[in-house]
């Protein structure tokens, strides 16, 4: 027999599955049903200002099927540029700017909602706060295809360029 099936006949998968389901129910049993704003701290990254709601890293929540973020964008800067594989859809909650979508502008204004495609070889997406003044914020949801595709999605997940306000450490 050889080590992989020998490590594999070690476990019972179908009580497995059991087990999954159990650990599942308690996780909920306890997880967070309201997830307030001012228990969230704002993360710097690559990507630029975000806070997040839901993130397959985050367990503590009844749900982990979504991915649910916050991006503040400052004045007059941009988001960094990313390729992935698209199927976000976001809510202008404040300010105005712009959109580049595989290099095509769209504008975008505070209640306005942006819907970023699904394509099989990815998307190209940077944003861009217009207003020299105030910042422009926005909420993204997408599914949680993490676990069940991989983070390259198909189409591969890079970092084309990084916000002007991300200090990579070393």
């Amino acid at each position: 027999m050889s080590e992989r099936k020998e490590r594999l006949a070690q476990t019972n998968y179908w009580d497995a599955l059991f087990a999954m389901r159990d650990r599942q129910r308690e996780d909920r049993k306890n997880g967070i049903q309201v997830i307030k704003q001012a228990d969230l701290p704002l993360e710097l990254n690559s990507q630029g200002l975000m806070r997040w709601y839901m993130h397959p890293d985050i367990k503590d929540t009844i749900l982990t099927t979504y991915l649910f973020f916050e991006q503040e964008i400052p004045p007059g800067s941009r988001t960094g540029r990313i390729k992935f594989q698209g199927g976000q859809a976001m809510y202008i909650t404040a300010g105005r700017g712009h959109t580049f979508l595989d290099g095509v502008r769209h504008n975008w204004k505070a209640g306005d909602v942006l819907n970023l495609p699904i394509r099989r070889d990815g998307i190209i997406v940077q944003h861009v706060n217009d207003d020299p003044d105030n910042p422009a914020i926005f909420v993204a949801a997408e599914p949680n295809w993490f676990e069940c595709t991989s983070v390259d999605r198909g189409s591969g997940f890079e970092q084309l360029e990084v916000a002007p306000e991300y200090n990579r450490r070393g």
